[in-house]
């Protein structure tokens, strides 16, 4: 079996350069080629995983079909490579520590001295290594964090050890840094460049590709002097210069002849002279850009000021208006500030609305809010997870007239608990853990406005809650106009929820939007957009 060839890209001078759309974007056009590729992120922090991290702090947390939550940076493989990814393709500090612990405690080490050099640096080229027999030609590996932050030196020490072990030609090094543009200047300027590449030849690594963001077409002569002073080759210079969409990055990319200086430097030069195979990236992209309408997606959440927070949404909505052929506007609703004064105001301009997933009783009032506007002014409504048990919360209030109902989770002495925990015998069954994490097989019924989206039986979706619709008020919801639509295959579960009388008013438990890719647009997402475009028509139409 040929040797696995491994890309390592680590990002200098500032951290959000995009790393992960570069990786995203080189594994594309390695595709567009004919390699079996997968990408692995590393993160230097000591949090075992960002399942606890605050989304202000990190973005969305990403959930895996396997049931690992991850790096949000996953997303964009998924999206990307219309692949699928799992606990093995995201390692932070704290796991590789705790994985090093774990073996020392049992005595493997048979009583060495622990130490980041060979022990921790072990474990992670063990964890780069994963899927060194599982087919692959290339794995694309990324290191988050900055070159220079000391969380990153034991990431950056195990390349420079792979590189000694495998070989250059089968371990090549890219490094994405910044060129800044100094306005009161008018000039480029390459130093910091310079100075991470410094900083990276002092671990012991010498970069054989840059790629360098930047706001402005690089000139020639800046490549030649950041060619020169960085010890890469001119043509291994690659500028990544602003775009208006992360889906046209592979192609300007392909533009600078990347995915071919790396292939020649793995010594794929066969391969490297193959044309990449882009039509459909190409038309989906020309539907982007060409849009023959445009639908307004207000998305109800509490952390709307960071966008990433919801970033796998953000991009499903893409996926749908361009199954549509439209440009979704999204609204940014911050769910804590919305009242009964303001409702009008913040969603009349709406033609879909969208109640984001978020734990904690901060900015449900407002949610709630938003569900019964949109229930009782027939907007076309999709409700994601937490949005799913506000729906539930909401009819009970006001329709059912249970005016204290609530989750336990947000009130635990309520007298209506419609959203709870599970019994502890089927909590254990179910869950396996303190949440319900990856995957779970969904019966969706006849008749019903999910069955019709997936025009399927049985689908396959990924989820990560805790607390459950009780069943105990599935009768009474159900006689008062909200049908149970979809089940868990297993144990039978609410698992999406619908509103007769209402045009399209959907909420589901699971996460749609981690399944939601370029090639393959989430059905739910397709199906909500078209039906808010739907609402516009119609509320331009009355209003001739």
């Amino acid at each position: 079996m040929q040797q696995t060839k491994y890309i390592v890209i680590a990002g200098g001078v500032t951290s959000s350069l995009g790393k992960g759309i570069v990786a995203a974007s080189l594994g594309k056009l390695l595709q567009a080629r004919g390699l079996k590729v997968t990408v692995i992120k590393l993160d230097p922090y000591i949090n075992v995983d960002p399942g606890t991290l605050n989304p202000y702090e990190h973005g969305e947390v990403y959930v895996t079909r396997d049931g690992a939550e991850t790096d949000l940076d996953l997303g964009y493989y998924e999206r990307f490579l219309n692949i699928t990814t799992g606990k093995d393709n995201n390692a932070t500090t704290g796991k590789v520590y705790q994985n090093v612990i774990l073996k020392e405690r049992r005595g493997d080490y048979l009583g060495k001295t622990v130490q980041v050099i060979p022990h921790i640096t072990d474990e992670i080229k063990r964890r780069i290594r994963v899927f060194e027999d599982k087919g692959y030609d290339i794995v694309l590996v990324e290191i988050g964090g900055t070159v220079g932050d000391i969380e990153s030196l034991p990431f950056i020490e195990a390349v420079r050890q792979m590189i000694l072990e495998l070989g250059r030609e089968n371990v090549v090094t890219v490094l994405l840094t910044l060129i800044p543009y100094l306005h009161a200047a008018g000039e480029l300027k390459t130093k910091p460049t310079q100075h991470s590449v410094k900083f990276l030849m002092q671990s012991g690594v010498q970069p054989d590709v840059l790629v360098c963001r930047t706001e402005k077409p690089l000139s020639d002569d800046i490549k030649r002097k950041i060619a020169l002073a960085t010890n890469v080759p001119l043509d291994a210079v690659i500028e990544s210069i602003d775009v208006n969409s992360i889906y046209e990055v592979p192609l300007k990319l392909a533009e600078q002849n990347f995915d071919s200086v790396v292939l020649k430097r793995l010594g794929l030069e066969s391969i490297s002279r193959r044309k990449p195979q882009m039509d459909a990236w190409k038309a989906f992209l020309e539907r982007y850009n060409h849009p023959q309408d445009e639908v307004n997606i207000a998305l109800v959440g509490k952390y709307v000021e960071l966008h990433d927070a919801y970033k796998s949404i953000r991009e499903a909505l893409v996926h749908g208006g361009v199954a549509n052929k439209l440009k979704v506007n999204i609204l940014w609703v911050n769910s804590e500030k919305l009242n009964t004064d303001n409702i009008h105001e913040k969603l009349s301009a709406a033609h879909g609305i969208l109640i984001a997933p978020g734990f904690g009783s901060r900015g449900i009032e407002g949610k709630i809010l938003a569900l019964k506007y949109a229930r009782e002014n027939k907007v076309p409504l999709l409700g994601i997870c937490f949005g799913m048990q506000m729906a539930v919360i909401e009819f009970a209030r006001n329709v059912l007239g249970l005016k204290k109902a609530n989750s336990t989770e947000i009130d635990p002495e309520t007298p209506y608990p419609v959203i709870d925990l599970l019994p502890e015998q089927l909590e254990k069954e179910l869950m396996g853990g303190t949440m319900r994490l990856g995957a779970f097989d969904i019966d969706l019924k006849p008749g019903t406005l999910i069955r019709k989206a997936f025009g399927t039986e049985r689908i396959s979706e990924r989820h990560r809650h805790r607390y459950f619709f009780n069943e105990s008020y599935g009768e009474m919801f159900q006689k008062a106009g909200m049908k149970i639509s979809a089940t868990d295959a297993v144990s039978g579960l609410t698992e999406a929820i619908e509103l007769e009388n209402h045009p399209w008013f959907v909420a589901v438990q699971f996460h749609p939007e981690y399944q939601s890719t370029v090639d393959y647009p989430h059905p739910l997402f397709k199906a909500f957009v078209r039906e808010a475009y739907q609402r516009k028509k119609t509320k331009n139409g009355s209003k001739k």
